[in-house]
């Protein structure tokens, strides 16, 4: 089958004028890097979530590495998390120098699965870091409880979960210890490459702030603003290159007060696609639980036995039709790096191993119009009834 004329792309941020013309402001006024937008965009995130402080960076990677270490993990720690994440969730562990434990997951949430996380606690155990995968928030009580009953950290990889919430709590907001949104252009809040770290602990937020920028004393905006000199600072701590630009946080801003809406333009893609789906050989993404907000980040469709075709089938039949997909994700215990380093194998994970073998992410953003969701509905069908 040839491709159709116009190609429909897994995934395109929604940025309008409004984000626009706020960069130019930003370019204009000469503040290129970290500077008064970025401390807006932190303060009206600190109040969206609430009773929070905010820390911005240029990715939700850095995020990670800052909040694990301002909480004390180093060499010879272990960090309790999933095999169903994409890797930088583990590489900042490594960047400690501890090690990462990997679990298996829910298979009906595709999250980690709590009773495994209890097993994988031993006295190395420094934190746990659940991630909501696909917009869908984590069981996080249990989570929550298991890391009270052993003194340890949480620390939440929230990339997909902004707006979500848990028990009617906007996740940012529950008993961890930080957690860290990310901005990819990918993501519900598209800065390009951004993130922020979020946390109800001033001594933590302190901390991610110094390393945050090289492990000054004092950010750049406070020395360069100043009405009279200030070009002393000093380096407490040997630290990063994580801060966000005015740029990022110019469009950071205008998308946060679009949202709700951004959100809710992504649900209603999910709804269309349930309807679509309900009677076809595959399982509809899980909702939230009632009275919960799902995110929407990503619509993980997955193939049951009895479809026509298997899973990399269809992805390649969706290809033919013009239509992107992904796989979210591919189970790092499978990876290189991860597998060959602490010697993992598939039978350690089998609710992670059968559903990476049947799932599939479809197009789900908010600058699909009605007759590019209907491509893609009428694309599956197409495909899944043979």
């Amino acid at each position: 089958m040839t491709n159709p004329t116009r190609s429909l792309p897994f995934a395109v941020p929604d940025i309008g004028e409004a984000e626009i013309a706020e960069v130019i402001e930003s370019l204009r006024s000469g503040w290129l890097t970290t500077g008064p937008k970025t401390r807006l965009f932190e303060s009206e995130f600190a109040e969206f979530i609430g009773n929070v402080e905010a820390i911005a960076v240029n990715s939700a990677t850095s995020g990670l590495h800052l909040a694990l270490e301002a909480c004390g993990v180093g060499p010879g720690d272990e960090v309790i998390t999933t095999t169903n994440t994409f890797t930088a969730t583990a590489e900042v562990v490594r960047y400690l120098g501890a090690d990462p434990v990997f679990v298996d997951i829910d298979p009906t949430t595709l999250n980690m699965d709590p009773e495994k996380v209890r097993t994988a606690v031993t006295r190395r155990t420094r934190a746990i870091m659940p991630v909501h995968i696909g917009g869908l928030a984590c069981d996080m009580d249990p989570i929550l409880q298991i890391a009270r009953d052993a003194g340890l950290r949480v620390v939440e990889d929230a990339a997909h979960a902004l707006p979500a919430t848990y028990r009617s709590r906007m996740i940012g907001r529950l008993d961890s210890d930080a957690t860290v949104f990310s901005f990819y252009a990918t993501k519900t809040l598209a800065t390009g490459e951004g993130g922020m770290v979020v946390t109800r602990d001033p001594e933590l937020a302190a901390r991610c702030r110094v390393m945050r920028l090289h492990g000054i004393d004092r950010d750049a905006f406070d020395r360069y603003t100043s009405e009279r000199p200030a070009w002393y600072y000093e380096v407490i701590a040997p630290g990063y290159k994580y801060n966000m630009t005015d740029i990022a946080a110019a469009l950071g801003r205008q998308q946060l007060q679009r949202l709700y809406s951004l959100r809710d333009g992504r649900a209603r893609i999910a709804e269309m696609y349930d309807q679509a789906f309900a009677d076809l050989p595959a399982d509809l993404p899980p909702q939230a639980p009632l009275g919960d907000l799902h995110a929407w980040h990503l619509y993980m469709l997955r193939l049951r036995p009895d479809a026509p075709i298997e899973r990399d089938g269809f992805i390649e039949a969706m290809a033919d039709r013009g239509i992107g997909t992904s796989v979210h994700f591919i189970p790092l215990h499978r990876q290189p790096y991860w597998r060959d380093r602490y010697g993992l194998t598939a039978d350690q994970y089998p609710a992670a191993e059968a559903e990476f073998a049947r799932v599939v992410s479809l197009p789900i953003y908010t600058r699909m119009g009605d007759d590019d969701i209907r491509r893609v509905i009428d694309a599956v069908r197409e495909i899944l009834t043979g």
